[in-house]
């Protein structure tokens, strides 16, 4: 069987097809190699194959001829066989690809194939692929120069690696370290080199560090540790290590370690575990103070509030000069006025450490705002401020704390009386929210409001706006904690507290109660929470 002659014509053999030998050569070379046909731009059948060709893939030329050269390779050659031939069709380069042949038991090595496109001189387009195996040769320089290559690559790993790396034999001898370890720890190779590794380890750990070698030693699996080591100037670095064993010819077991120095690490841990002392220490102190305070405040607090208030009611007789009862009024209100401040510093601390706990009940909403309204009315008067309520008629009982909701919505109206003017309007509401299915109840007033960027300053503990500060009246200014309290209240309920305001125009601070919170039955409360 001769060369097709559009073969021919591809390689430009016309006059060396003339000699009779020809064929004679194809068949004989010492490679294998075949001849694919191209179709419609894709790799085709084989058309024609030498005897190497028939040796390589075990089966006779007419098992090979007129298949496609995937059918003769395992499965995980095939695809990476026709990607290869697409590749060499498409871009009219050579390609090379290893191919694994395709039949049981095969202990044939896998060979590499060079792809070679075969153009038509008329089109330029490839109408054959020339597959010729890569000569192997058999000499053994090759295979010392892969392994002399291998060896310079793991030794350049080892030297530039930024990682202390340090060698040591069974006796717990140094035989090499790399440059990153003598760097970091301030030794010279000559002395590290055939020293014993415990010798850089701090005294306190090197019995330890002993038993340790030689337990990695005979385990033969990574291990990983910290270990205090010694620097030449006689500083003590914290170290993070992994140890693996290296066993190399005639049983020669050797241990590599890779340091890392975390010292500094170590220092931040001890400084925030410091930290962390310090202000549980200061946590303890403040939670003392509180609880001191509740007793040694609030005590005489409530004497003075109770004695002011006989005084201005002349229980046992009258006070005699007005200006005395005028000051009677003075202290009653400014001890009231202490005393909240001392509730409020205590219930968020309470809050803040988790011991403020939920006694639960069933709240009709509309009275409670009833409630609060008739008890601001006092404060309200001389400003002539309108509170008015848009309450719904149907809203149904919410499961809650009744004086932390009540003490919410106290803070909340206090703070829209406090920085609100005169002869203004302060807007209570409360409705079924029908997205969510919670309860909306919402304060809104027509102060001096706040800007936006400043919104999270006034909800932090004692955090206080000072916007438009010639508008707030100075001597009614709170402790800060009003916002803060109400929305953590809040939020001890599962709701949300939410503020919209801007400078100049008004504040509107909204509290969205979860819909679990919603009793629409007797066992409703049981059943949901």
């Amino acid at each position: 069987m001769g060369l097709d002659p559009r073969i021919i014509k591809g390689f430009g053999l016309v006059e060396i097809s003339k000699t009779p030998d020809f064929d004679r050569l194809f068949n004989i070379m010492p490679e294998p190699r075949l001849i694919v046909e191209v179709e419609d731009g894709r790799a085709g059948k084989i058309v024609r194959c030498n005897n190497n060709a028939e040796a390589y893939f075990r089966c006779e030329k007419k098992a090979i001829i007129g298949h496609k050269l995937s059918d003769l390779v395992s499965s995980e050659s095939a695809l990476q066989l026709d990607q290869s031939f697409q590749v060499c069709i498409v871009r009219k380069q050579v390609v090379s690809v290893q191919i694994l042949p395709l039949f049981d038991g095969q202990e044939m090595r896998v060979r590499r194939f060079w792809v070679c496109p075969i153009l038509d001189e008329d089109t330029g387009q490839v109408t054959f692929l020339d597959v010729v195996g890569q000569v192997e040769i058999k000499d053994g320089s090759i295979l010392q120069r892969e392994r002399d290559d291998a060896m310079m690559f793991l030794a350049s790993i080892f030297e530039v690696s930024e990682v202390g790396i340090v060698v040591t034999d069974e006796r717990g001898l140094i035989v090499r370290v790399n440059d990153s370890f003598l760097r970091t720890y301030g030794w010279t190779r000559d002395e590290s080199v055939g020293a014993q590794f415990v010798d850089f380890v701090a005294e306190d750990e090197r019995e330890k560090t002993r038993i340790n070698h030689k337990k990695f030693l005979s385990v033969g699996v990574r291990s990983t540790g910290e270990v205090k080591m010694l620097r030449k100037d006689g500083g003590i670095a914290n170290i993070l290590f992994t140890s693996a064993t290296l066993t190399l010819s005639q049983n020669r077991k050797y241990l590599v370690t890779t340091v890392m120095d975390i010292t500094l690490r170590k220092r931040m841990e001890h400084f925030l575990r410091v930290a962390k002392e310090q202000a549980d220490a200061a946590n303890h102190a403040k939670s003392n103070f509180l609880a001191n305070m509740s007793h040694e405040l609030r005590t005489p607090l409530n004497a003075i509030i109770g004695f002011s208030e006989l005084m201005m009611k002349e229980t046992f007789g009258p006070v005699g000069n007005e200006k005395y009862k005028e000051y009677t009024v003075d202290i009653h209100m400014s001890a009231e006025h202490l005393l909240s401040i001392i509730n409020e510093v205590l219930d968020m601390s309470k809050i803040e450490a988790g011991r403020l706990e939920l006694v639960e009940e069933a709240l009709d909403i509309r009275k409670m705002i009833d409630s609060v309204c008739r008890m601001m009315v006092s404060k309200i008067f001389a400003s002539n401020i309108d509170i008015v309520q848009q309450v719904d008629d149907d809203l149904p009982p919410v499961c809650a704390d009744y004086r932390l909701m009540r003490q919410t919505l106290i803070n909340l109206i206090a703070n829209a009386i406090r920085y609100s003017p005169k002869d203004g309007k302060i807007t209570i509401l409360a409705k079924m929210d029908k997205k969510s299915g919670g309860l909306l109840m919402s304060v809104e007033d027509q102060g001096v409001g706040i800007s936006e960027d400043k919104i999270h300053k006034a909800l932090e503990p004692f955090g206080q706006v000072d916007d438009n500060s010639d508008m707030r009246d100075l001597h009614r200014q709170g402790t800060g904690l009003g916002l803060p309290l109400a929305k953590a209240m809040v939020e001890m309920h599962g709701g949300s507290l939410e503020i919209q305001s801007e400078s100049g125009k008004g504040t509107c601070v909204q509290i969205m109660m979860p819909e679990k919170r919603i009793k629409r039955g007797i066992r409703a409360v049981q059943d949901q929470l």
